[in-house]
Protein backbone atom coordinates (compact mmCIF):
# COMPACT_ATOMS: atom_id res chain seq x y z
CA UNK A 1 0.00 0.00 0.00
CA UNK A 2 2.87 2.48 0.57
CA UNK A 3 4.64 1.63 -2.24
CA UNK A 4 0.93 2.37 -4.54
CA UNK A 5 0.87 5.49 -2.39
CA UNK A 6 4.08 6.96 -3.23
CA UNK A 7 3.68 5.91 -6.98
CA UNK A 8 0.39 7.83 -6.88
CA UNK A 9 1.61 10.64 -5.20
CA UNK A 10 4.64 10.96 -7.46
CA UNK A 11 2.54 11.00 -10.62
CA UNK A 12 -0.41 13.19 -9.21
CA UNK A 13 -0.29 16.89 -10.40
CA UNK A 14 -2.59 19.83 -11.12
CA UNK A 15 -3.50 21.36 -14.41
CA UNK A 16 -2.98 25.29 -14.19
CA UNK A 17 -6.17 27.21 -15.12
CA UNK A 18 -6.05 28.27 -18.55
CA UNK A 19 -5.87 31.71 -18.95
CA UNK A 20 -9.58 33.62 -19.98
CA UNK A 21 -8.88 35.57 -23.51
CA UNK A 22 -8.52 39.21 -22.84
CA UNK A 23 -11.28 41.39 -23.73
CA UNK A 24 -10.49 44.31 -25.70
CA UNK A 25 -9.89 47.32 -23.50
CA UNK A 26 -13.99 49.38 -24.51
CA UNK A 27 -13.13 53.18 -26.43
CA UNK A 28 -13.79 56.02 -23.60
CA UNK A 29 -14.75 57.90 -27.07
CA UNK A 30 -17.76 55.15 -27.35
CA UNK A 31 -19.12 56.20 -23.75
CA UNK A 32 -18.97 59.43 -24.05
CA UNK A 33 -20.49 59.47 -27.89
CA UNK A 34 -23.34 57.51 -26.22
CA UNK A 35 -23.56 59.34 -23.10
CA UNK A 36 -24.16 62.66 -25.40
CA UNK A 37 -26.39 60.84 -28.00
CA UNK A 38 -28.57 60.43 -24.47
CA UNK A 39 -28.06 64.01 -23.52
CA UNK A 40 -29.21 64.58 -27.23
CA UNK A 41 -32.11 62.52 -26.80
CA UNK A 42 -33.49 64.20 -23.68
CA UNK A 43 -32.80 67.42 -24.63
CA UNK A 44 -35.15 67.46 -27.69
CA UNK A 45 -37.87 65.72 -25.70
CA UNK A 46 -37.84 69.33 -24.23
CA UNK A 47 -37.65 71.30 -27.00
CA UNK A 48 -40.67 69.18 -27.99
CA UNK A 49 -42.63 69.89 -24.31
CA UNK A 50 -41.35 73.46 -24.41
CA UNK A 51 -43.04 73.97 -28.16
CA UNK A 52 -46.17 72.63 -27.14
CA UNK A 53 -46.44 74.85 -23.67
CA UNK A 54 -45.38 78.01 -25.90
CA UNK A 55 -42.44 78.73 -23.51
CA UNK A 56 -40.51 80.88 -26.18
CA UNK A 57 -37.51 81.93 -23.72
CA UNK A 58 -37.11 78.65 -22.18
CA UNK A 59 -37.41 76.80 -25.85
CA UNK A 60 -34.98 79.39 -27.10
CA UNK A 61 -32.05 78.09 -24.51
CA UNK A 62 -33.42 74.54 -24.72
CA UNK A 63 -32.99 74.98 -28.20
CA UNK A 64 -28.90 76.06 -28.13
CA UNK A 65 -28.38 73.04 -26.00
CA UNK A 66 -29.95 70.84 -28.25
CA UNK A 67 -27.64 72.27 -31.18
CA UNK A 68 -24.79 72.04 -28.99
CA UNK A 69 -25.28 68.68 -28.51
CA UNK A 70 -25.78 67.60 -32.15
CA UNK A 71 -22.19 69.45 -33.06
CA UNK A 72 -20.33 67.98 -30.09
CA UNK A 73 -22.16 63.90 -30.77
CA UNK A 74 -21.10 64.60 -34.42
CA UNK A 75 -17.48 65.35 -33.69
CA UNK A 76 -16.83 62.62 -31.08
CA UNK A 77 -18.40 60.13 -33.73
CA UNK A 78 -16.19 61.44 -36.97
CA UNK A 79 -13.69 61.06 -34.23
CA UNK A 80 -14.01 57.52 -33.45
CA UNK A 81 -15.37 56.89 -37.29
CA UNK A 82 -11.64 59.03 -38.55
CA UNK A 83 -14.00 60.48 -41.09
CA UNK A 84 -13.53 64.39 -41.89
CA UNK A 85 -15.75 67.16 -41.68
CA UNK A 86 -15.57 70.81 -43.60
CA UNK A 87 -17.97 73.35 -44.08
CA UNK A 88 -18.48 75.70 -46.50
CA UNK A 89 -20.18 77.99 -48.92
CA UNK A 90 -21.38 76.70 -52.65
CA UNK A 91 -19.93 78.98 -55.22
CA UNK A 92 -21.90 77.27 -57.91
CA UNK A 93 -19.68 74.09 -59.17
CA UNK A 94 -18.13 73.73 -56.09
CA UNK A 95 -17.43 74.38 -52.82
CA UNK A 96 -15.46 76.57 -50.80
CA UNK A 97 -14.46 75.07 -47.30
CA UNK A 98 -13.37 77.07 -44.55
CA UNK A 99 -9.99 75.90 -44.99
CA UNK A 100 -10.10 78.16 -47.95
CA UNK A 101 -9.66 75.08 -50.38
CA UNK A 102 -12.10 74.15 -53.02
CA UNK A 103 -14.06 70.79 -53.14
CA UNK A 104 -16.11 69.76 -56.60
CA UNK A 105 -19.18 69.47 -55.81
CA UNK A 106 -21.14 66.36 -58.17
CA UNK A 107 -22.99 67.79 -60.82
CA UNK A 108 -25.44 65.73 -60.48
CA UNK A 109 -25.98 65.84 -56.44
CA UNK A 110 -25.85 70.23 -57.08
CA UNK A 111 -28.67 69.74 -59.77
CA UNK A 112 -30.90 67.30 -58.32
CA UNK A 113 -30.62 69.33 -54.75
CA UNK A 114 -31.35 72.99 -56.66
CA UNK A 115 -27.72 74.27 -55.26
CA UNK A 116 -27.40 77.91 -55.26
CA UNK A 117 -24.76 80.26 -54.98
CA UNK A 118 -24.35 81.29 -50.96
CA UNK A 119 -25.52 77.78 -49.69
CA UNK A 120 -23.78 76.53 -47.01
CA UNK A 121 -22.62 72.84 -47.25
CA UNK A 122 -21.54 70.23 -45.23
CA UNK A 123 -18.76 67.64 -46.35
CA UNK A 124 -17.50 64.33 -44.71
CA UNK A 125 -14.45 62.90 -45.88
CA UNK A 126 -14.96 59.42 -44.67
CA UNK A 127 -11.70 56.91 -44.06
CA UNK A 128 -11.90 55.54 -47.53
CA UNK A 129 -11.71 58.52 -49.44
CA UNK A 130 -15.35 58.88 -50.26
CA UNK A 131 -16.74 62.35 -50.27
CA UNK A 132 -20.56 63.05 -48.73
CA UNK A 133 -22.17 66.65 -49.35
CA UNK A 134 -25.10 68.14 -47.66
CA UNK A 135 -27.31 71.07 -47.39
CA UNK A 136 -27.36 72.49 -43.90
CA UNK A 137 -28.40 76.15 -44.94
CA UNK A 138 -29.96 77.46 -48.01
CA UNK A 139 -29.93 80.81 -48.70
CA UNK A 140 -33.26 82.61 -49.63
CA UNK A 141 -33.42 82.34 -52.98
CA UNK A 142 -36.13 83.99 -56.20
CA UNK A 143 -37.84 82.05 -59.18
CA UNK A 144 -36.68 83.92 -62.39
CA UNK A 145 -37.82 82.73 -66.42
CA UNK A 146 -35.53 83.26 -68.69
CA UNK A 147 -34.30 81.83 -72.30
CA UNK A 148 -31.78 78.63 -72.61
CA UNK A 149 -28.95 79.42 -74.79
CA UNK A 150 -25.73 77.74 -75.34
CA UNK A 151 -22.75 79.98 -74.84
CA UNK A 152 -19.85 78.09 -77.88
CA UNK A 153 -17.15 80.16 -76.33
CA UNK A 154 -17.15 78.40 -73.11
CA UNK A 155 -19.28 75.26 -74.55
CA UNK A 156 -22.19 75.39 -71.33
CA UNK A 157 -25.71 76.32 -71.18
CA UNK A 158 -26.81 79.66 -69.98
CA UNK A 159 -30.08 81.35 -68.89
CA UNK A 160 -30.44 84.77 -70.77
CA UNK A 161 -33.37 87.14 -68.90
CA UNK A 162 -33.05 90.76 -70.51
CA UNK A 163 -29.54 91.36 -70.64
CA UNK A 164 -28.33 89.44 -67.35
CA UNK A 165 -26.63 86.00 -68.21
CA UNK A 166 -26.48 83.18 -65.75
CA UNK A 167 -24.37 79.81 -66.17
CA UNK A 168 -26.10 76.63 -65.37
CA UNK A 169 -24.70 73.32 -64.80
CA UNK A 170 -24.64 70.74 -68.00
CA UNK A 171 -26.02 68.33 -66.07
CA UNK A 172 -29.09 70.28 -64.61
CA UNK A 173 -30.06 70.75 -68.40
CA UNK A 174 -29.52 67.74 -70.04
CA UNK A 175 -31.43 66.28 -67.05
CA UNK A 176 -34.76 68.66 -67.75
CA UNK A 177 -33.63 67.36 -71.72
CA UNK A 178 -33.40 71.75 -72.44
CA UNK A 179 -32.40 72.90 -75.74
CA UNK A 180 -31.56 76.70 -77.20
CA UNK A 181 -34.75 78.64 -77.58
CA UNK A 182 -36.51 76.80 -74.34
CA UNK A 183 -37.80 78.52 -71.40
CA UNK A 184 -35.99 77.82 -68.63
CA UNK A 185 -37.32 78.38 -64.88
CA UNK A 186 -33.71 79.18 -62.58
CA UNK A 187 -33.49 79.81 -58.96
CA UNK A 188 -31.34 82.75 -57.95
CA UNK A 189 -29.89 84.41 -54.51
CA UNK A 190 -32.44 87.18 -53.63
CA UNK A 191 -30.22 89.16 -52.28
CA UNK A 192 -26.89 88.95 -53.87
CA UNK A 193 -25.59 89.62 -57.00
CA UNK A 194 -24.77 85.31 -58.31
CA UNK A 195 -22.71 84.11 -61.78
CA UNK A 196 -24.72 80.92 -61.98
CA UNK A 197 -28.31 79.90 -61.42
CA UNK A 198 -29.95 76.44 -60.30
CA UNK A 199 -32.07 75.12 -62.98
CA UNK A 200 -35.55 74.47 -61.30
CA UNK A 201 -37.54 73.54 -64.81
CA UNK A 202 -37.53 73.35 -68.25
CA UNK A 203 -40.07 74.44 -70.94
CA UNK A 204 -40.11 72.95 -74.19
CA UNK A 205 -40.73 75.46 -77.37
Amino acid sequence: MQEDELIEEEFSFELEPEEAPRRAEPDPRLALAKKILKQLHENLGNVIELLDSGNIEETSADFARLVASKKEAERVLEDISGARVIEGVFDGQAMVGSDGKSYAAPPNYASKSRLVEGDMLKLTIKRDGTFLFKQIGPIERVRLVGNLAFDAASSSFVAMIGEQIYKLLTASVTFFHGEPGDEVVILVPKNTPSVWAAVENVVKK
